[in-house]
């Protein structure tokens, strides 16, 4: 905390201190909550405890001593341990102070999860024994003559088909509490007496989660197969399935002996949830392999780009209405008509964004296509569903009671319970980082064999995961050393993902899964982007484990308020920070030497490249680079022909990124933010023009230069995949974003929740600014003085 404190103005940390302290007595208040609903969860497990109990010393017990015993074993504790815990933290929430200490009723409470063990070692025999109560109790009901025992048979039957819900209660507890005191530290400052006893409390709720998380994770059942066996859930996630053409929203589920296909019902009148099963296969009759290989991948129906962003554009919008109607009180129905607009914009971005093909197949020769954003998740199905494959040994079919009751077991068995939108998210919750993640990757072990190798990057934004790097192929290796570094924008991410591939040089080796050639994934893995543990600015090193791979890192994160400043150059002799206007003026040229050399290079032998401009290019080398610019080195362009040309392409958009004002200048930026903005498509294209022909001369003809360039990126598209609207997404920020003094970011303190969709919107209007430019087919220019200078390169 002091660390913060020392890199921010007084006013600003002493808000953020109320403002925590604030949030923890909402955090509190939640905690009793939900601790309300989880005492009436184990008192309805005990409610049958006592009648049973007495009727066990009966002639007719409908269970014995020791069934009652195992069934309940250790529930009466932990009820008496979570009611001590509530009635301890109640009085002092309702008498509220900065100052109130709750930290030791949690140290307690952490102390006597003994009680959490004992309950888990037992738990799979107290399943078995009510399973096995549960069938001789419905024998004995068919064959008993006394009305009143038939009653209190049914009851108990009724409870037994509930109990495998509440019995599961005890284990999901302990997983929620971990998240609770994580969300309580966030919000405890260092110098609070509780944080001591809060850190004690959340170790040791890691440590006894992390012993039972293996052992409790399989025991997820819904319904008897046979004796003895037991259809358990092991995944289930939403998808997008693309069904003639079209793409549904479906929730799909992963058993041990198959997979299905659902879609969640509308809720009509507060009614729980619904699913109807679509379709189901036999993990024994499923497969990744086309069942005709002449039967090609249906055709994917893409969305433009613009369509994504214009969707991405109207949810900041909305966020900040809905933060903007919370400050002025207004009333509840109105932010429930913006959240409800919200959801819908959040649903149809999920839905429209992801285009990569999953594909499942049936034995009986159907088969089905899902789209997914990423490598990640694609893997991540086909491993569990083979890792099952090889417990399954013969086919079957459901009759459709069987799948009924399969179906309707899935609202009680899932573990995905909302689709992935913010809408979701508790106002508490993280928004996640905006900003620039700088990631190296050093090396990596593990291999068993020499291969060609190589890792790729990728972050989530707006509710899917983007690639946004990739390191060089390191031949013919089991130990590869990269150590080469990488600067991600993050747009509200959350997770950093790690694929690491072998590159298969030899194309007839390629396996053909969902109609592609790809290279062979080794390894993944993932880590959270904790943005309390990223707030200093030191590099963070971690070791990421994936299937007996090992990949280390380091990370750093920068917040968009430092990483976006313009930086003017203390020395005027080299061109990064230094004013466009004075190199040219100083190298006799009408556009820098910078861009030429580096639109030159790419133009040789990137055009093709995929993700050209996008996918970060290695940091030390355009550090190299940039340093040869600076000094003038006439070596450099031997040094960029023999760099990946994803570093290149990053050299350019560092120099416009580090101008000490923007390409399309402070003066100007807002009012090339106002004419985007006009409804009128004939006031717009004579307001942008005019704009544009006011910047300065050396400004002016750079522009043109690279806009030029970029058009014959765009016109590659087929291959290196780079639109107008990505290569606009990339340098609109870079070439309009204003100097620091400019800036439109808020820096009223009161202020912070809208701040990163403000970010947003801002930035969406400077892509927009150079979409227009890079769609205009020709560019007038009152002169013809400008006309003969547009694309010249000379010094």
């Amino acid at each position: 905390m002091q660390g913060k404190r020392s890199c921010l103005p007084r006013e600003t940390w002493l808000w953020n201190l109320e403002k925590g302290l604030e949030m923890r007595k909402w955090v509190l208040s939640g905690i009793l909550a939900s601790e309300e609903t989880y005492l009436s969860h184990l008192e309805a497990l005990l409610l049958p405890m006592k009648p049973l109990k007495a009727a066990a010393t009966t002639s007719q017990p409908v269970l014995t001593s020791q069934q009652i015993e195992t069934i309940f074993f250790k529930v009466p504790e932990l009820y008496e341990i979570h009611k001590e815990f509530y009635d301890g933290l109640f009085p002092r929430v309702q008498q509220w102070s900065h100052q109130q200490r709750v930290g030791d009723l949690f140290q307690k409470l952490a102390s006597q999860l003994g009680v959490y063990r004992a309950f888990v070692d037992n738990y799979e025999v107290a399943m078995e024994t009510a399973e096995k109560c549960c069938q001789a109790n419905a024998q004995f009901a068919e064959i008993s003559e006394v009305m009143s025992w038939y009653l209190f048979l049914m009851f108990l039957l009724l409870f037994f088909f509930f109990f495998t819900a509440l019995l599961y209660k005890p284990v999901d507890r302990v997983t929620r509490s971990t998240l609770v005191l994580h969300d309580l530290l966030k919000h405890t400052p260092v110098s609070h007496p509780d944080h001591p006893l809060l850190q004690d409390a959340l170790r040791i709720s890691q440590n006894f989660l992390s012993s039972i998380n293996e052992e409790i994770t399989p025991r997820r059942q819904s319904m008897t197969v046979k004796k003895g066996e037991h259809r358990q859930l092991l995944k289930d996630s939403f998808m997008v399935e693309l069904v003639e053409g079209a793409r549904k929203l479906r929730h799909v589920f992963l058993f041990t002996d198959l997979f299905l296909c659902a879609k969640l019902k509308k809720q009509i009148g507060g009614k729980s949830q619904q699913y109807d099963c679509k379709w189901y296969i036999p993990l024994t009759d499923l497969s990744f392999q086309m069942v005709d290989e002449s039967e090609a991948v249906p055709n994917i129906p893409l969305v433009p780009d613009e369509e994504l962003d214009a969707m991405k554009i109207k949810i900041s919008q909305i966020k900040n209405d809905i933060q903007r109607e919370k400050r002025a009180n207004k009333g509840s129905k109105v932010i429930e008509r913006l959240k409800k607009k919200l959801s819908e914009q959040e649903s149809l971005l999920l839905l429209m964004s992801p285009n990569m093909a999953f594909r499942v197949h049936n034995r009986n020769g159907k088969s089905y296509t899902f789209l997914i954003s990423s490598d990640y998740e694609r893997a991540e199905w086909r491993e569990n569903i083979r890792e099952q494959q090889k417990k399954c040994f013969k086919s079957f079919s459901l009759t459709s009671v069987e799948l009924q009751m399969l179906t309707n077991s899935c609202v009680k068995l899932q573990t995905v319970h909302n689709i992935p939108l913010t809408i979701n998210k508790e106002d508490d919750e993280s928004p996640g980082l905006y900003g620039f993640l700088n990631v190296i990757v050093h090396s990596a072990t593990g291999f068993k064999q020499s291969s060609n190798l190589y890792c790729t990057l990728e972050v989530d934004s707006f509710g899917y995961f983007v690639n946004k790097a990739k390191t060089r192929v390191y031949r013919d290796t089991t130990e590869p050393n990269w150590n080469e570094e990488f600067e991600i924008e993050l747009e509200g991410s959350q997770t950093l993902r790690i694929l690491c591939y072998e590159k298969c040089y030899n194309k007839t080796k390629l396996t053909k899964e969902d109609g592609e050639s790809t290279d062979r994934i080794m390894g993944k893995g993932q880590i959270q982007l904790d943005p309390q543990a990223l707030q200093d600015k030191d590099w963070q090193r971690t070791v990421i484990s994936m299937n007996g791979v090992e990949v280390k890192l380091s990370v750093k994160f920068t917040s968009r308020e430092f990483s976006l400043k313009r930086m003017p150059s203390r020395k005027q002799t080299g061109v990064f920070g230094v004013k466009i206007a004075i190199v040219t003026k100083r190298e006799r040229s009408k556009v820098p030497y910078i861009v030429r050399q580096c639109v030159e290079e790419i133009e040789r032998r990137g055009m093709e490249e995929v993700g050209i401009y996008r996918v970060s290019g290695v940091a030390t080398d355009i550090q190299a680079l940039k340093a040869a610019f600076d000094v003038n080195n006439k070596d450099v362009s031997v040094m960029m022909s023999e760099m990946d040309v994803n570093a290149i392409a990053g050299t350019l958009k560092l120099y416009f990124r580090e101008l000490p004002e923007p390409l399309f200048t402070d003066e100007l930026y807002p009012n090339f933010a106002e004419g985007i903005a006009l409804s009128d498509p004939v006031a717009k294209e004579s307001c942008m023009l005019n704009l544009l022909l006011s910047l300065p001369e050396p400004n002016l003809v750079t522009f043109l230069f690279l806009l030029d360039h970029l058009k014959r990126v765009a016109e590659r598209e087929s291959v290196n995949k780079m639109s107008l609207h990505n290569l606009a997404t990339v340098f609109g920020p870079t070439l309009l974003r204003p100097s620091e003094k400019d800036s439109k970011i808020p820096a009223n303190p009161t202020q912070p929740i809208t701040m990163t969709d403000s970010w947003s919107l801002e930035v969406m209007s400077q892509v927009q600014v150079l979409l227009y430019f890079l769609q205009l087919e020709t560019i007038p220019t009152p002169d013809s003085k400008r006309q003969s200078i547009l694309f010249s390169t000379e010094v």
